[in-house]
């Protein structure tokens, strides 16, 4: 009985590391940064680590300068906008999968995942 309270307890320490081991790999995911381009460079995105986009540009040649500058912002705004709806998915699904189970700690780490694009 008690090497399984150990065991229990030794269960729980290690969720509470790999919890704060989450939040370091969060923290640099923050950091990083990826672009993905198309039609040979006219459209391109900055995205972070986490997936949000930090900047789109298009070429100017495709609009003129004042078009390009509000295109960019709306298909950067767009794509957030999904990004976030896919997290309050799996935020949903995760907690439909999980219904009825005691895992501690779960609630709180699907309510940080659903304000990590606030």
């Amino acid at each position: 009985m008690f090497k399984s309270l150990g065991n229990l307890a030794s269960m729980m320490s290690q969720a509470q590391q790999m919890g704060g081991k989450l939040e370091e790999v969060n923290q640099q995911l923050a950091l990083e940064r990826v672009t993905g381009e198309s039609g040979a460079g006219l459209v391109c995105v900055e995205m972070n680590g986490l997936g949000e986009v930090i900047q789109v540009s298009i070429d100017q040649n495709l609009f003129g300068k004042k078009d390009a500058e509000l295109m960019e912002d709306l298909v950067r705004a767009a794509v957030n906008n999904a990004k976030d709806k896919t997290k309050e998915v799996h935020a949903r699904l995760t907690r439909e999968m999980t219904a009825g189970m005691n895992i501690p700690g779960l609630e709180q780490a699907l309510e940080q995942f659903g304000n990590q694009a606030d």
